[in-house]
């Protein structure tokens, strides 16, 4: 991703989380045919305008949207969701509070919060910033008309249905900018353990989008949920602080938390849809 700025040193890690995986690989599961192009109707919006869908207005100005709101489109989103397991949230928090307090405009991700804001009170902290439930984007967020949801939803089904429930190594500390600047990031990023897997399900992603005529992903995918977000470019001074974070206080730059894939879910406007969900036993 040509918007990666940040790249740290590793720092050891006391974690061994061999005990809590499962000993045997599921078997491969088969390839689902090739699908179909949709209808032509689908690629071209209709003569009406729709319905407005209000998830696509931005009230809050710090908050800029990555494309322009026009009546009858929908933002699609599809994406695995994350939720932190409960016992590496307290070294997470330390780690955070110590960025916030070096880098006072980092805002909880999503929501319009100082982070910093939150650093005094431990069970609100643990439940807004880290309690919540984080997403690794598959695909790019993108509109879409309101007669081509159900198409959509359909083909990332039979595209998506196959696949395993595997393990995700969250386990790099990372600063990300999006494409216009205007945004950085504070990420954690999976290098090792699912990357293979969701590399697979990004590009199952991009062939549904290309059906739609709608932009595939970046071509050097780098999957990672996000945290926390700063206007502007501040990925200089927010790398620098995570850097000497890490090596000041022997954060884990090898294994940060790990987590079973679970499910793909897709937004469109308002409303999520499961696309796929892996049964955990």
């Amino acid at each position: 991703m040509d918007a990666l700025i940040a790249s740290y040193g590793d720092a050891s890690s006391d974690s061994d989380e061999s005990d809590s995986r499962p000993t045997h690989e599921p078997e491969p599961a088969q390839s689902p045919a090739p699908l179909p192009p949709p209808p032509l109707s689908l690629l071209h919006a209709p003569g009406s305008s729709g319905t407005s869908d209000s998830s696509l207005r931005i009230d809050n100005p710090n908050r800029v949207r990555s494309f322009p709101h026009v009546e009858g489109n929908f933002a699609v989103h599809v994406y695995i969701p994350v939720t932190i397991p409960l016992a590496p949230r307290k070294e997470i928090s330390v780690f955070l509070k110590r960025v916030a307090s070096i880098e006072p405009e980092l805002h909880v991700v999503d929501i319009d919060i100082p982070l910093i804001n939150l650093t005094k009170d431990e069970q609100k902290f643990d439940q807004v910033v880290l309690g919540r439930e984080f997403h690794v984007s598959l695909g790019r967020t993108v509109p879409i008309r309101v007669h081509q949801r159900d198409s959509m939803l359909a083909m990332l089904r039979q595209r998506l249905q196959s696949h395993r429930r595997y393990w995700i190594d969250f386990n790099k500390w990372e600063v990300f900018v999006n494409d216009d600047r205007m945004r950085t990031f504070l990420s954690v990023e999976v290098t090792t353990g699912g990357l293979a897997e969701i590399k697979k399900q990004i590009e199952a992603v991009n062939e549904v989008y290309r059906l739609h005529n709608l932009p595939e992903f970046y071509k050097d995918p780098r999957p990672h949920i996000s945290i926390a977000w700063a206007v502007g470019d501040i990925s200089d001074s927010l790398k620098k602080v995570i850097g000497e974070e890490i090596k000041k206080r022997g954060f884990s730059q090898k294994h940060i938390f790990t987590c079973l894939f679970g499910g793909i879910s897709c937004k469109i406007g308002n409303r999520s849809y499961e696309i796929c969900k892996v049964q955990v036993e």
